[in-house]
């Protein structure tokens, strides 16, 4: 399967400037739920999903070997909203699956 579908989640694929501009969006929001700072935040995979606007799993590294799986809503275009931080999971490792969650 190549890209996202409707429906369903992409295959895991490599992070593009588009998804890291996305994660470094919600960093904030992730550092404020956890109360810390993240002196690393770079994207490493996604996975995406096509619903009213889209859904990204994302694979985020944190520290050395520390990663997150956040999930993400980009709204359509026209409804002028900023991306949210929808759900997120700790103590991941760089081998982790990016799973639906």
């Amino acid at each position: 399967m190549w890209g996202p579908q409707a429906g369903g989640f992409s295959d895991p694929q490599a992070v593009t400037a588009e998804i890291q501009a996305i994660a470094d969006q919600v960093k904030s929001q992730l550092e404020e739920k956890e109360n810390k700072k993240f002196p690393v935040f770079k994207a490493v995979e996604f996975r995406s999903q096509v619903v009213a606007g889209m859904n990204y799993l994302i694979k985020v590294q944190v520290d050395e070997d520390d990663f997150v799986h956040i999930r993400v809503f980009e709204s359509l275009p026209h409804e002028n909203k900023p991306v949210a931080l929808t759900s997120y999971q700790t103590n991941k490792g760089r081998h982790d699956e990016l799973t639906v969650f």
